[in-house]
């Protein structure tokens, strides 16, 4: 289900211009904090690469922490 969820976001987020609500923002900040995660590739760091995304992307308003609730 996060799966898809996540899917469904990237492809708002690639399809939309550059002026991108908060929800769309929120996403990408919870997309770019797994990608550092898998980047980093450090056992036990995902707590912190997980608390970094949900910040940032609750950060960009009612749309960001939606996003970060959903996704999480």
């Amino acid at each position: 289900m996060r799966l898809c969820v996540c899917l469904v976001l990237l492809s708002f987020i690639l399809c939309t211009s550059a002026e991108r609500p908060p929800l769309v923002r929120g996403a990408w900040d919870m997309f770019r904090a797994y990608q550092d995660m898998r980047e980093a590739n450090y056992k036990g760091a995902d707590k912190y690469f997980h608390a970094r995304g949900n910040y940032d992307a609750a950060r960009r308003g009612p749309g960001g922490a939606w996003a970060a609730k959903v996704i999480r």
